[in-house]
């Protein structure tokens, strides 16, 4: 056996891009709004802070108050 065959040969150069923290900061902040405003209708109960009247909100996100261990009874 010859020992060139025992060493291994590797592949292409992998070169993993670098995005910008200033074309990722704008994303980020929109995601990151999206998520609050979601997590406020989900845990806000229908009481003084609650945006529309009625029990609407909270029935539409009542199986995710349970999910996400918010008490809502």
């Amino acid at each position: 056996m010859s020992q060139s065959s025992a060493i291994p040969v590797a592949g292409p150069a992998v070169e993993i891009p670098s995005i910008p923290f200033r074309e990722i900061a704008p994303w980020a902040l929109l995601f990151g709004l999206l998520a609050i405003l979601a997590l406020f209708f989900i845990s806000a109960d229908q009481g003084a802070v609650s945006i529309p009247s009625g029990n609407a909100v909270h029935e539409w996100v009542h199986d995710s108050r349970h999910l996400l261990g918010y008490p809502c009874h």
